[in-house]
């Protein structure tokens, strides 16, 4: 079965460069390994300093990469709306191509990213094209209702699947009493309709990122109070949902080295007074320290020296 691992935490932590390193790591344990951004910012290409689109590209041997469009979210609402708007019309009512565009641009449900992730995670969960999956997620809050939503789509969608069937069931009574048994020759209503299929795919989707075996999510975050409070919160939240959490990454460490200036000693003191109030936030937990790195965090040198580190993580 595919793993997932899952970076999260606020913006500007450094999420996808994680994503990216772990991706290298994996690969270079012998995995075939998707690195997935799920972010509607984008930055998995300027990671590895290269153009990463919508269809899987190899990053490097055995890694690959993909940035999810909204498009995919919005093509699974359409479906949606339109298997509505397929049944209204069986029952008399008018509804044009104005009209559809109408309901279409007015969404049945909010979050087209977060339903294009889901969508893809689905497709993932469900193939064998990869042994691991890692994913780079939007800042806390999108993260958050990512994992949300399958249960609040899942509501909504019930409560439009009890539309629609009340509506096949007028249509199919006047059809029965007009035609009789001949009025249903060649339909098959027990074929999954596009509303069953999102929400049996969201299904299974919140079942995988709830599976210890299958899951691990890996919060993200600086030594900074600000961060570490956040981080905490996501970990709370993230429990309560119960989705498995793995190791704290803590990222742009500032380490000994030999720069003994006044700034970069007071820097490094309250570095180490932020990784004993981690170490004390997060009891039991494992914590892996990544290092500031000179220059810019970006192209393979960069993510190999991060992979290095992760890699140890997944002994």
């Amino acid at each position: 079965m595919t793993r997932f691992v899952c970076y999260g935490g606020k913006g500007g932590v450094g999420k996808t460069t994680c994503a990216a390193a772990t991706g290298l790591a994996l690969a270079g344990r012998g995995h075939d390994v998707l690195v997935v951004s799920t972010d509607p910012a984008h930055s998995l290409g300027d990671a590895f300093d290269t153009t990463v689109g919508g269809e899987p590209r190899e990053l490097a041997d055995g890694c690959w990469g993909v940035e999810v469009s909204p498009e995919t979210g919005q093509a699974a609402y359409r479906r949606v709306v339109e298997a509505l708007v397929a049944d209204f019309r069986d029952a008399g009512l008018r509804i044009d191509e104005e009209t559809l565009e109408e309901l279409f641009a007015a969404g049945l449900v909010p979050g087209a990213d977060e339903v294009a992730a889901l969508e893809h995670i689905a497709d993932y969960a469900a193939s064998d094209d990869w042994d691991c999956v890692v994913l780079d997620t939007a800042p806390t809050g999108h993260t958050l209702r990512l994992l949300d939503l399958p249960e609040v789509l899942s509501s909504t969608l019930g409560a439009a699947g009890e539309v629609q069937g009340q509506v096949r069931r007028l249509v199919d009574g006047a059809r029965s009493a007009m035609f009789g048994p001949a009025a249903f020759f060649g339909r098959n209503r027990d074929e999954p309709d596009a509303m069953t299929d999102l929400r049996d795919r969201l299904h299974a989707v919140s079942a995988v990122l709830r599976d210890p075996e299958r899951t691990e999510f890996r919060p993200v975050l600086v030594p900074e109070a600000m961060a570490i409070a956040e981080t905490e919160r996501l970990v709370d939240q993230l429990e309560d949902a119960e989705v498995p959490v793995g190791p704290i990454v803590v990222n742009r460490v500032l380490e000994a080295d030999d720069c003994d200036c006044h700034r970069c000693t007071t820097r490094r003191t309250l570095h180490d007074e932020r990784l004993a109030e981690i170490e004390e936030t997060f009891p039991g937990r494992e914590v892996c320290r990544l290092p500031v790195l000179d220059g810019e965090a970006q192209g393979r040198d960069a993510l190999d020296a991060l992979a290095s580190r992760l890699d140890a993580t997944f002994e």
